[in-house]
């Protein structure tokens, strides 16, 4: 049996270098209204389900990231980001603008895979964390697999540190 080892990121907003960035023209990040959850959770969850890297671990994902956007969205601090390709959602996460809450970004940055690699997750970062720190959060966490691309390529600009945390905690 696998176990599947998790880690936290976190982001010192205060720190935070978030300068001014460009999203390419035909590409708008926006907060969603509350109609449009169902279908952001489309797009994550078809994100996660045609990510390669995340096949061998994708039950235990999928039952975690439902846990925690059922929790976020039940919020009255949640919003809905999401990255669009003209009218067509690509992407988005949900935002927990609450310090008391045990992540911010949930799940993090999402993509459809025919979007990756263009430098759109890190846009979406960069514009979760704008949002967090613009609603008065000192801090942002999020939770990923430990060495998942995301951990590895996405998590660590703008100043994300990582920690491991205990498999029973992430579950």
């Amino acid at each position: 049996m696998n176990i599947t080892r998790w880690v936290s990121f976190t982001w010192d907003l205060a720190k935070a270098d978030l300068p001014e960035l460009t999203l390419p023209r035909q590409y708008r990040i926006t907060i969603a209204r509350a109609e449009e959850q169902e279908e952001l959770e489309r797009v994550i969850n078809k994100s996660l389900a045609l990510d390669p890297s995340w096949n061998s671990t994708l039950h235990e994902v999928k039952a975690l990231v439902a846990s925690s956007v059922a929790r976020t969205v039940s919020a009255e601090s949640a919003r809905r980001l999401v990255l669009r390709h003209g009218t067509r959602m690509i992407g988005g996460t949900l935002l927990a603008a609450d310090t008391s809450a045990p992540e911010q970004l949930v799940p993090g940055p999402c993509l459809l895979m025919e979007y990756r690699n263009r430098g759109l997750g890190t846009l979406l970062l960069h514009a979760a964390l704008r949002q967090l720190r613009d609603a008065g959060l000192p801090r942002a966490c999020a939770i990923t697999r430990e060495g998942s691309p995301v951990a590895r390529f996405v998590y660590p600009k703008f100043g994300g540190t990582s920690a491991p945390i205990a498999p029973l905690l992430a579950a």
